[in-house]
């Protein structure tokens, strides 16, 4: 990664528990990190069921974590009731989540090894004859459905175990943020995710839309391209992963090349 951002000053929405090695890998490197969370992480509604399935874990053949919150949600009341069962696969979205599944030591699972999607993940030899097995999915509440309804129609039983739930930020700060960003103050915007994005889009309102869609924006996931330029966004680029470091090496791209993004790595 270049030795200096020169100053970029770049949005990150992380949720504000994961926002800090990202902004010092920025700050490090001559950029400003502006935080503006927009994803709240809050404990499920009833961890009850969750709970009782993980009672159960050993009866289930393979599990699937969806995201680092998953992991970090999952794994402490898992290691409650004995870890692990060591019959039972595990499987991630991305490298993210296989990441944040090693620091809990576990470093076996599958995962997809380019695009990091529920379709990629459905891709692998691993989930193309599953009839009869019993897999569980490890999300927060409210996720995606295409893993489950991709499994089930393979033949799959498929269970949730919901231990988060995702909650849009107040926009109470966003006022100063408008304003910043009418100076010509922001340079850079970084989305981890889709609903991320939507929210931030929700927190702008009408007033601030525009000058998101005229900012270099860094996403992780090709779905969230395709949404981000479908709401009208101009300038994107896609980091080769979720990890900070691979958000952290895209940023001197866009001090290259700041108008506008060109497609391809870039969409």
């Amino acid at each position: 990664m270049s030795s200096s951002l020169q100053g970029l000053r770049v949005l990150v929405t992380r949720p504000e528990h994961q926002a800090g090695p990202l902004c010092q890998l920025i700050e490090r490197h001559g950029g400003v990190a502006v935080r503006c969370p927009t994803l709240l992480i809050r404990e499920p509604q009833d961890w009850g069921p969750a709970l009782a399935l993980f009672d159960r874990l050993a009866t289930y053949d393979l599990a699937i974590f969806t995201s680092v919150n998953a992991v970090d949600r999952a794994l402490p009341p898992i290691r409650e009731r004995g870890g692990i069962p060591p019959g039972l696969e595990i499987a991630a979205i991305g490298k993210a989540t296989a990441r944040a599944l090693a620091r809990h030591g576990i470093d076996h699972g599958l995962q997809p090894e380019h695009d990091f999607s529920s379709e990629a993940l459905m891709a692998l030899p691993r989930f193309q004859n599953v009839t009869g097995q019993r897999i569980v999915i490890i999300r927060g509440e409210g996720g995606r459905t295409l893993l489950a309804e991709t499994l089930t129609a393979r033949g799959a039983r498929v269970d949730h175990a919901e231990v988060y739930r995702r909650e849009r930020p107040t926009a109470a700060n966003v006022g100063t943020l408008l304003e910043r960003w009418a100076r010509g103050e922001i340079g850079a915007v970084v989305v981890t995710s889709t609903e991320s994005l939507l929210n931030l889009f929700d927190m702008l309102g009408a007033a601030g839309q525009d000058y998101l869609r005229d900012t270099p924006l860094i996403v992780v996931s090709a779905r969230t391209r395709q949404i981000a330029a479908e709401y009208g966004c101009r300038h994107l680029l896609l980091a080769r992963e979720a990890s900070d470091d691979a958000i952290a090496a895209a940023l001197p791209g866009l001090m290259a090349n700041p108008s506008p993004v060109q497609l391809g790595n870039a969409t």
